[in-house]
């Protein structure tokens, strides 16, 4: 079992350490009380409710790739939530002094999504055609 072992060296960066975290992306926002749980699951689920409604109107693969990504780890950090009361992180990376937040795969995917929607915004939708002005 992780916890009884940890940490857990993979490799000089990245070790797998047992983390709860009660709050949001990067710890913020931490809840204790029980209403601050619930209130955080229902967020994640209005959020993946709202995304998966634009998918449906996602002008590209892309764009509705990257909203999958986000949806999909916000409920599953959401299901974190409802079984264990937080949600568990265990990937740590670290460089020298510099140690990143401990995060999950959930965590991974959504930040992948947003990476996806800033490249199609920022760079891909630069380089569409823009229909003629009259």
């Amino acid at each position: 079992m992780l916890s009884q072992r940890e940490p857990i060296r993979l490799a000089p960066f990245l070790d797998l350490i047992v983390v709860w975290n009660r709050g949001i992306s990067y710890g913020l926002f931490q809840q204790d009380s029980e209403f601050g749980r619930w209130a955080l699951v229902a967020v994640s689920v209005v959020a993946g409710i709202g995304l998966s409604l634009w998918i449906r109107r996602a002008p590209n693969p892309l764009v509705a790739a990257a909203l999958g990504l986000i949806v999909g780890g916000a409920l599953g950090n959401a299901v974190d939530r409802v079984a264990y009361g937080a949600v568990f992180d265990f990937i740590h990376f670290h460089v020298g002094s510099f140690s990143w937040y401990v995060f999950n795969i959930a965590d991974a995917a959504i930040v992948a999504g947003v990476v996806g929607l800033l490249y199609d915004a920022l760079v891909l939708e630069r380089r569409r055609p823009r229909p003629a002005k009259p």
